[in-house]
């Protein structure tokens, strides 16, 4: 079955859709990054910005952006209120999804600290033709080091890369990363609609729209190529985001931190793949031993899937385990072994 139209080369337009709560020490550096992004020739880019209740002085400087960039500048404005992730980053899209109009085009999230790497738009449209959803890769930058942040990272890359050894999907990036963050990611605004949009989570709100849109059959594409730059800063805008994370890393150092178990992870990483194929062969019974639901359970679920990565992503169930967090260190010992004992795996 068909995965949705991937977009193409004939675009109408880009949306850069931006929130920004009283950023105004950082807009300046990410202004200066959209002026230097190297735009596909005939492309009107906007650049949506979305003023989240700020009480500093970000629109004075949104007013001398719009006054002298290359680009489209939309500015609006939300009354002040508690802060939420989600409403701000759908309402930002929703700026975008305007400025683009009824011809439609791509929407691109990212953040008022981050600064895209020139090629940023270049290498995301090129990821869009292989997917309907591109979440590109997010580089801390800054003079202080994060080593405790980097390991938890480097920890979470490697299970993403044991899930593609695994269970090898063709619209995957060769480059690829861990990241489902609102500080790069880029979908049609078709796609975006169906989905949804944005939650109204105060955080987690990108992750869940990633998981929308593998649930829904859309390819999602994680691709190194694709970067945003963002600060290591402390003290952030989001409710349990990076900055807040950072901070209990700078208190209480690694002791604390629990991740994911890569044994569980591989027990549904294992079952995705066979439940792709049984769905592409028309032959579910072979996920019963493997899953434990019965056929008339799999067909039903499978009526209501327009594909096969639909499929996989439903049907398979938390494994016998449940989801365990593990210290840190148990993680990185047991993902080594799994990488040590694995032998490659088939393109699916």
């Amino acid at each position: 079955m068909s995965h949705g139209a991937a977009v193409g080369d004939a675009l109408a337009a880009l949306a850069i859709c931006v929130p920004a709560r009283d950023e105004g020490a950082r807009l300046p550096r990410l202004f200066e990054g959209l002026e230097r992004l190297a735009i596909p020739p005939g492309l009107p880019v906007h650049v949506c910005l979305l003023l989240d209740g700020c009480t500093d002085n970000s629109a004075a400087l949104a007013a001398d952006y719009t006054r002298t960039s290359v680009h489209r500048l939309h500015v609006a404005a939300l009354p002040r209120s508690t802060a939420n992730a989600g409403i701000a980053r759908h309402t930002a899209m929703a700026l975008g999804t305007a400025a683009l109009g009824r011809e439609g085009g791509v929407l691109l999230s990212t953040d008022a600290d981050g600064w895209p790497a020139p090629d940023w738009l270049h290498a995301t449209l090129a990821a869009l033709r292989q997917a309907e959803l591109v979440a590109g890769d997010v580089v801390r930058s800054g003079a202080r080091g994060d080593e405790a942040q980097d390991r938890i990272e480097l920890y979470y890359a490697g299970l993403h890369a044991l899930r593609r050894r695994v269970d090898p999907v063709a619209w995957e990036a060769a480059a690829t990363h861990h990241h489902a963050s609102g500080a790069n990611m880029a979908l049609h605004s078709a796609t975006y609609a169906a989905l949804g949009g944005f939650e109204p989570l105060v955080s987690g709100e990108d992750a869940r729209l990633v998981d929308d849109a593998a649930r829904a059959g859309h390819r999602v594409r994680r691709d190194a190529a694709s970067v945003v730059h963002t600060s290591a800063r402390r003290h952030g805008r989001a409710r349990g985001g990076l900055a807040a994370a950072l901070r209990a890393l700078d208190r209480d150092g690694l002791a604390s931190v629990r991740v994911a178990h890569p044994l569980d992870q591989l027990w549904q990483y294992e079952r995705h793949a066979l439940a792709r194929r049984a769905f592409g062969a028309g032959d579910l019974g072979v996920l019963t031993p493997a899953i434990g639901l019965g056929a008339d359970h799999l067909l039903g679920v499978a009526r209501d899937c327009p594909n096969a990565e639909a499929f996989a992503m439903r049907v398979v169930p938390v494994g016998p385990e449940g989801m365990r967090e593990v210290p840190l260190p148990l993680a990185e010992r047991a993902l080594a072994a799994l990488f040590a004992a694995a032998a490659p795996a088939r393109a699916a």
